[in-house]
Formats: C-alpha cells, sequence, structure tokens
C-alpha cells in the first residue's frame, strides 16, 4: 500500500469513503433536522455500502459545539441510531470552526498508535436550532418563585416580574463572539481587511467567485459526496440551497455593512452563511483496508494546530500549514489543491496576501523569505463556505472530505485543508493520495 508513515507516528492512516449531507441554510427558524438527525442521514448510506458491519467499528468521533440538550455526547448518539451497536464507543470533540478536523485528528492518532484500526470520524452541527435562553435576572427570578412556598411569597416574587426579564439571550451571537477579546468573528474580518488593504470590491469579488463556482459544481456533477436528505413532510434537499448562481458584484454592493456600522465592509453577502449540516470519514489502517478489500480515497500525512491572536483569528491558516510544509520541506507549488475554509471572504484573502508577505512570514512564521504564493485557480476550487455555508462542527470534516474528491477526479497527489478558528487558533491538515 505505502511504506510512508502518517505524521502522528506509527502506522499510515488512511481514508476510505466519506459522505455529507446537503448544507442547508438557516432562515430564521430553526431547521428541519436535528444535528443528530444530520449526522445519521449522512452516515447512514455511507455504512450501508461498506462490506462491514457498523459493529465493526472500533469507535466513532464527531465534532460538534452546540448539540441541543437531549443530544449529549452527540456522537454516542448517532453512533447508536447509525446501530454501531452498544459495544462500539463514542465521543465528541469540541474545536470550534474546527471540531470536525480534530475528529480526524484523534481518529488519526488512535489509527497510528494502533488503538484502533476502523473509525467513523466527523462534524455535525445544526445552528438553526441554536438555543435562545433566558437571561441571567429571569434565572434568578424563577429561582425565587420556585423557592416562594406560600401564596402571599409567590405574589410577591410576582410583582417583581418585569418586562428586561424576557429579554433573550440568543446563544449563536454569544458562541460567535469572542470572550476574551470582545470582538464578535465578523469585527476579527474587518480587522484583517484594515491590516491588508482588502476593499470592499475584493471581498465581493471573491464571494462571487465561491458562489459561481459552487453552481458549476452543483450542475456539473461534482460533488458526488452529498447524500439526499428527506424530511417528514416529503421535501427532498439534495444539494445546499444557500448558494447563488444569479450573485453579481451589483447586488453584492447593495448589502449594508454587518459587523462595523456604517464604515465596515464585511457583509452578509461576503461571510459564510449560518448553516446546517454533517459530513462523515471512514479511516482505516492498511491492515483492515486489505482486509475488507477496501478503495483508498488517500492518505493523512501530518497535522498542525497553532495559536494567535484571537483578534485576528482568521490568519488561523497560515499558521497551521507553515509548520507541515516546513517539516516536509515543500512550498506552495509541491501543493496541488487547497481547501481554505471561507469563514469571510476577507479572511481568506488576509491569508493569501500573508502567505506571501516578507514581514509577515519573517516575523510570524520565522521564514527567511515568504512562501510563494498560492495559486486561487487551486484554491477552493468548487466554492467554499461564503457559498456552501458553515455549520461550524462539520466544515473541517468537509473540506477534508472534497479535498480527496477534487484530488482524485484531477489524479493529483497532495493537497492542503485548513481553517481559521475562533478564539485565535489554526488548523491543518496535508493529504495525499496513493
Amino acid at each position: 500500500m505505502g511504506e510512508q508513515p502518517s505524521g502522528w507516528g506509527g502506522r499510515p492512516v488512511l481514508v476510505v469513503d466519506g459522505s455529507r449531507t446537503p448544507y442547508l441554510k438557516a432562515r430564521g427558524k430553526p431547521g428541519p433536522f436535528s444535528a443528530a438527525d444530520l449526522a445519521v442521514a449522512a452516515g447512514q448510506p455511507l455504512l450501508a455500502r461498506q462490506p462491514f458491519a457498523p459493529d465493526d467499528l472500533d469507535e466513532v468521533i464527531l465534532g460538534c459545539v452546540m448539540p441541543s440538550e437531549n443530544e449529549a455526547n452527540i456522537g454516542r448518539v448517532a453512533a447508536l441510531r447509525l446501530g454501531c451497536g452498544e459495544r462500539v464507543p463514542a465521543w465528541t470533540v469540541q474545536r470550534n470552526c474546527a471540531s470536525g478536523m480534530q475528529s480526524i485528528d484523534s481518529a488519526a492518532h488512535n489509527i497510528a498508535s494502533g488503538r484502533s484500526s476502523l473509525v467513523l470520524a466527523g462534524g455535525v452541527e445544526a445552528m438553526s436550532r441554536a438555543p435562545i435562553l433566558y437571561n441571567d435576572t429571569m434565572v434568578h427570578w424563577l429561582a425565587a418563585m420556585a423557592s416562594a412556598r406560600t401564596l402571599p411569597a409567590k405574589l410577591k416574587v410576582l410583582g417583581r416580574l418585569r418586562p428586561g426579564h424576557f429579554k433573550p439571550v440568543i446563544a449563536l451571537l454569544h458562541g460567535l463572539t469572542d470572550p476574551v477579546v470582545g470582538l464578535s468573528m465578523g469585527q476579527t474580518a474587518e480587522i484583517l481587511a484594515h491590516r491588508f488593504g482588502i476593499t470592499r470590491t475584493m471581498m465581493d469579488r471573491y464571494a462571487m467567485r465561491s458562489h459561481v463556482r459552487l453552481a458549476d459544481a452543483h450542475k456539473n456533477g461534482l460533488l458526488e459526496e452529498i447524500e439526499v436528505l428527506y424530511d417528514t413532510h416529503g421535501h427532498i434537499y439534495d444539494h445546499d440551497n444557500g448558494v447563488r448562481p444569479d450573485s453579481s458584484l451589483e447586488k453584492l454592493a447593495t448589502l449594508r455593512p454587518v459587523f462595523d456600522k456604517p464604515l465596515g465592509n464585511v457583509t452578509a453577502g461576503n461571510s459564510a452563511q449560518v448553516t446546517d449540516g454533517a459530513a462523515w470519514l471512514l479511516l482505516a489502517s492498511e491492515e483492515l483496508v486489505s482486509r475488507h478489500n477496501l478503495p483508498v480515497l488517500g492518505q493523512l500525512v501530518d497535522s498542525q494546530w497553532a495559536g494567535l491572536d484571537p483578534a485576528q483569528m482568521g490568519l488561523g491558516p497560515c499558521y497551521a500549514m507553515a509548520p507541515i510544509l516546513q517539516r516536509h520541506g515543500l512550498d506552495t507549488p509541491d501543493i496541488d489543491f487547497i481547501e481554505i475554509n471561507e469563514a469571510f471572504a476577507a479572511q481568506v484573502l488576509a491569508c493569501l496576501a500573508a502567505w506571501k508577505d516578507p514581514e509577515f512570514c519573517a516575523k510570524e512564521l520565522g521564514r527567511e523569505s515568504p512562501f510563494t504564493a498560492i495559486d486561487e485557480e487551486r484554491l477552493n476550487v468548487d466554492g467554499g463556505a461564503v457559498a456552501v455555508g458553515h455549520p461550524v462542527g462539520s466544515s473541517g470534516a468537509r473540506i477534508v472530505l472534497h479535498l480527496l474528491k477534487v484530488l482524485q477526479r484531477n489524479n493529483a497527489r497532495r493537497g492542503m485543508a485548513s481553517l481559521c478558528i475562533g478564539g485565535g487558533q489554526g488548523g491543518a491538515m496535508l493529504i495525499e493520495r496513493i
């Protein structure tokens, strides 16, 4: 199969198959599927086409940031619903936007070390179902009401109820705001735009291209990893429904800034969409692949996690990709295709600018010279999260899976998948076709 060990040390880690749901844009109300529903819908056809039974898995690992109140350890919930049986252990990981990639990384460690040989790993998020919570004032009021034992005591507490008690806490907004630096993810994108001179037109042009590329990929049948969803009302979901094939610079230019009013440049149109979706990959050892005569999409070669200033978290891919290339003696042209998750158009453009900037590479990455510029014709060739959507727990798994598919159809050898991560981190993974 191949003698090169994985970057995790020990046995090679192979990807044999994968699937995902369509990514469904949140439209102001809870979506038709819970997170567990999405994970099961993506996993059932994937497992059904394998020559082994679901309970032959050694473990199931699922990334998720905001499972619902009845999805505690959602990895285990999904595994049981997928028919993996009570003896297959399952667990959930959370690394914000890179939770899906973290699940793959965790699975790779266990396969490389010999602890596991066959792992289902992926990510899921139902962002449209993020909870709306009571504020602290209301919680204290409810506690006082519960403690009141007599009717006069209850009436006294009732008299303290005010309209402000009913002001909700929108969990999604809090989750997309860094609690340490007090900035929303969109505000961090504005900071990067200012730092690297990225204009509104540049952002909108990038966003338009993302939609055009995704629309073309759907039209030309290039997203074969998508499994069709069916809801209980007979509706069919067979594509990423946030895509806007008619996107244009003129339409995007009419949108107002969201995060830095009124003078900012980051809008809903050049940002990743709030979305629901799930993605899985099947990872295996060489011995397991040989035993079941499994096809191989590619090998996981190496991964890297990096930390940086949370206020500039969008540059995370630069900090994570650079050490991998340095360890393997590679430069940008040695990577055939790259997937950088599009949290914001400004964020990806900032990464492209930083990657070739001598001062940034010297000061931040410790390089004597910058990397060769990334060829945008090899970056996110079928669109990215601006058009696809960014269900935070799932995106890391989606970009690794899709990158493998892109390498396969282009008969290419090497790819890099990377994300920025809320809180000031970056993650990256180097993969190769064998």
